[in-house]
């Protein structure tokens, strides 16, 4: 009895999609200061990529190891190649490519800003960017947090 009730279930339930795939290349610090890049500073951006991650995980979507084509992509400028972000993305079999960066003006001012490009069309299908202020852990996290969830993936 409990297998029919399943089948029937099963079959008149809707169809669930199959969560898209991710190829997350991370998020790039630009620092454009006249300061050297601190070790704090790469603390932070490690945690902004995690921070990102677990977002975009929370939110369904499935994240591709991007291991084989790693090398590929920190030979390259991804954030003016777009199209060279989106063919990595491709032979990991991804649907979507995801970019971040941080532009670091000055220890005050920073913006951090996030690109998502649908891989079968190359087409920029979401992107954001956030100014904060004071290069803090604080700042930075919840810069990017308002990034993620009011413009770039926000909840429908």
């Amino acid at each position: 009895m409990r297998a029919v009730a399943l089948t029937l279930l099963l079959l008149v339930a809707p169809v669930a999609m199959a969560a898209e795939r991710v190829a997350s290349f991370g998020i790039i610090l630009d620092n454009t200061s006249m300061e050297p890049t601190r070790p704090d500073e790469l603390e932070r951006l490690a945690r902004a990529e995690r921070q990102l991650a677990e977002a975009l995980a929370t939110r369904g979507y499935v994240l591709v190891d991007i291991a084989p084509v790693r090398a590929a992509a920190e030979r390259q400028d991804l954030r003016s190649c777009p199209a060279c972000e989106i063919e990595l993305a491709r032979e990991l079999g991804a649907e979507l490519a995801v970019l971040g960066w941080v532009q670091k003006v000055s220890n005050l001012i920073l913006n951090i800003n996030l690109a998502v490009h649908e891989v079968a069309t190359g087409k920029l299908v979401r992107a954001g960017s956030v100014d904060i202020r004071g290069n803090t852990d604080e700042s930075w996290s919840r810069g990017l947090k308002i990034l993620i969830d009011r413009q770039v993936f926000p909840p429908a």
